[in-house]
């Protein structure tokens, strides 16, 4: 009688082909993944631009010119990370967020929209959905 040792050459195929399956299905969604968080790098930075922002709007009571400057906040091109180019307030209070590093996001922007609530006692953001030129795959769950 003799025993079966190892594994047949149909099995190790099917294996094989099993995993090259799961593969094409896991890369593009991890690319995604890496892509997405380049992109939240960016409203991290504007966070403080943000903040800025806001605290002018609420105490002054209008927006002042469209520079940096203007909110307390260092130069566009000084505001950068690893994949953010530069933040930069504009007219109304907007923050544009330039990405670089990036194929999928380079020189691409995030605009962030400042709202005065109702009452005047706080600013929402609006972002992504029309007012970017960044995918909507890989905008973070907030601008979607």
């Amino acid at each position: 009688m003799r025993q079966q040792q190892g594994f047949t050459l149909i099995e190790l195929m099917i294996v094989v082909a099993i995993i090259g399956i799961l593969a094409a299905v896991a890369i593009p969604a991890y690319q995604d993944y890496t892509v997405r968080t380049k992109v939240s790098e960016g409203m991290t930075l504007a966070s403080g631009a943000k903040s800025a922002v806001a605290e002018t709007r609420l105490s002054l009571g209008r927006y002042p010119t469209s520079t940096n400057a203007s909110y307390g906040l260092a130069g566009s091109t000084k505001i950068t990370g690893n994949n953010v180019a530069s933040v930069a307030v504009g007219d109304s209070g907007k923050i544009t967020v330039t990405y670089n590093n990036d194929t999928a996001i380079d020189t691409k922007k995030l605009v962030l929209i400042p709202t005065l609530a109702a009452g005047g006692g706080s600013v929402t953001w609006t972002c992504g959905q029309g007012t970017s030129d960044v995918d909507d795959k890989y905008l973070p769950a907030n601008c979607r």
